[in-house]
């Protein structure tokens, strides 16, 4: 007996365990493309009720010519309006970083918030009361417009994927301006019935004419009286009624705010998309004001408004390094190895380095762009970077500049070797040629400072490139050999020292200071003790009660 308990309590832990346990379902990515598509399908039942529901309870000739086809669509609304609840309690959240997978939390989270409220009364199967009041009553299904703020989120998700994102916003603003005059113009029909049509000239003309009994005509007058009030034009039969002028002063409010968010939305818009060309052109101004107070040539003038023009035309005046600025450092490395690496692995002495040191100097490469005639070095000067060129054509030509020995394309680079200061390179740190832009050329540019910067953290590749430069010399046969093998330079031995030495003096500063404290702690400590020891402890020794306590 006592064997069958212990089983049988075993057996109930066994299931009070698995029960606690949460249970992982496959949740949707609040992130991902299967949630951003299924707000597209939410959007199109939420922008059927926000239309037509309105139009049917005003137009009653909607409603009875085709009451079926309104039963069938209002059935398959509410169908895609209760997967959306389902699909809400399958919609992950973050939790410290990581997406929650518990069936139980995710459904709690969705009961709690105020949105679960708002989807309930939206499922409130409203359509018995036609039972009631009628079939030419589909206000009684207004509780479905509660799901508006679904449609707000595909339009701010759409908003953020697009690469328009003005002329998305722009089209929100027309779209929720045309809905506004829609209802407008439905309770100004219905206004119009309370009244008596054709009771005066502002009302709704009779439509026992048949020139107004059709429904098209019924709807696009009410359109057309909507949008001259909303938008304060006027050129509308004056009011008559008590009631009418008070439904006039009202649309006249609508309209004043609806005009201030037009003006004001579209010119933040218009100025948002010309903020890139305003900056641009803020910075030819403050040159060409410069040009003119120093008084530049006019050739020169003109030669430095065409470099703004090209770089405006192609597109090439944005700042790569202060648009990436706001990203971490990690997504920063990312966007340049995706966009410059493969430029980088074209110079021969960087083609086997390891990934590391690439990644560091794709993030130092500099874009520079050189307009025709422009000389990128000269022979004889000393050689600080080197170029990649992206785009373009270079000539290396003659001291006259006129006659050309060799033509540089996409993909070609030069200066790699002068960056390097090798030992025993016969022409040292100078160029040696003349390099002259044929046309606009787009180069990429890397400094021997940053170079150098990188290759303290990796000397094995340093020693690498500094091995490859010395082959492609000895090929050209640009390298001294005797001083090559001389060993290194005394000057260079001398620097070294000199910068050790500083850096020994920096520490021995910081640990004179660290002692210094750690001997004022000392004596403080030893100061309270002899005093607690005072207190608590006369007949003791201080000097065995600090030696304890140290």
């Amino acid at each position: 007996r006592k064997q069958k308990e212990k089983e049988e309590k075993e057996k109930e832990k066994e299931k009070k365990a698995k029960e606690e346990v949460p249970k992982e379902i496959t949740v949707i990515d609040p992130a991902g493309n299967t949630y951003y598509y299924w707000l597209f399908v939410i959007t199109v039942p939420v922008m059927y009720n926000w239309t037509l529901i309105i139009a049917r309870a005003c137009f009653e000739e909607l409603q009875t010519d085709y009451l079926v086809l309104w039963f069938i669509v209002d059935l398959i609304c509410d169908l895609i309006y209760l997967a959306d609840m389902f699909f809400r309690t399958r919609t992950g959240y973050l939790e410290q970083g990581l997406l929650v997978k518990d069936e139980l939390k995710l459904r709690e989270r969705y009961m709690k918030s105020f949105q679960f409220k708002l989807d309930l009364l939206s499922m409130i199967p409203t359509d018995v009361l036609y039972v009631v009041v009628g079939l030419t009553c589909p206000e009684i299904r207004l509780n479905k417009l509660l799901r508006f703020n679904r449609m707000l989120e595909f339009f701010q998700r759409t908003e953020t994927r697009t690469n328009y994102p003005n002329a998305l916003r722009i089209s929100n603003l027309v779209m929720y301006i045309v809905i506004i005059i829609h209802w407008n113009a439905c309770l100004y029909y219905s206004f119009s019935k309370a009244i008596g049509f054709g009771a005066d000239r502002f009302v709704y003309p009779d439509p026992s004419d048949p020139e107004f009994g059709r429904l098209v005509r019924k709807y696009a007058y009410s359109m057309y009286w909507s949008t001259l009030t909303l938008t304060t034009i006027g050129e509308t039969p004056p009011p008559v009624e008590n009631s009418e002028y008070f439904f006039v002063v009202t649309d006249f409010l609508v309209g004043v705010l609806i005009f201030a968010t037009i003006v004001g939305n579209v010119g933040s818009m218009i100025t948002n998309m010309n903020a890139a060309r305003a900056d641009f052109q803020a910075r030819i101004d403050a040159i060409k004001q410069y040009m003119s107070f120093r008084k530049v040539t006019k050739d020169l003038e003109k030669r430095v408004i065409k470099w703004f023009d090209f770089l405006w035309t192609n597109k090439k005046a944005v700042d790569e390094r202060e648009v990436l600025k706001y990203l971490p450092d990690k997504l920063r490395a990312e966007i340049a190895i995706n966009v410059h690496l493969d430029t980088l692995k074209k110079v021969r002495i960087f083609a086997d380095c390891e990934a590391g040191l690439l990644v560091e100097l794709v993030l130092k490469l500099q874009p520079q762009v050189y307009s025709p005639g422009d000389y990128i070095c000269k022979k004889g000067d000393i050689g600080r970077e080197m170029y990649i060129i992206k785009e373009g054509k270079l000539a290396v030509v003659a001291d006259d500049g006129v006659t050309q020995f060799v033509v540089l394309s996409d993909g070609s680079y030069f200066g790699e070797i002068s960056i390097l200061a090798i030992k025993g390179s016969k022409a040292g740190n100078r160029r040696t040629a003349n390099i002259r832009s044929i046309g606009y050329s787009d180069l990429f540019c890397l400094s021997k400072d940053d170079l150098m910067e990188a290759l303290t953290e990796y000397p094995d590749a340093k020693a690498m490139l500094e091995e490859k430069g010395r082959q492609i010399l000895m090929k050209d046969g640009l390298l001294d050999l005797e001083v090559a093998a001389q060993g290194p330079d005394p000057k260079e031995m001398e620097e070294k020292v000199e910068k050790m030495t500083s850096t020994l003096d920096i520490l021995q500063t910081r640990y004179a200071r660290l002692l210094a404290e750690h001997e004022a702690t000392h004596s403080k400590i030893k100061h309270r003790v002899t005093r607690l020891e005072k207190k608590l402890a006369p007949k003791c020794s201080s000097d065995t009660l600090v030696d304890e306590y140290v």
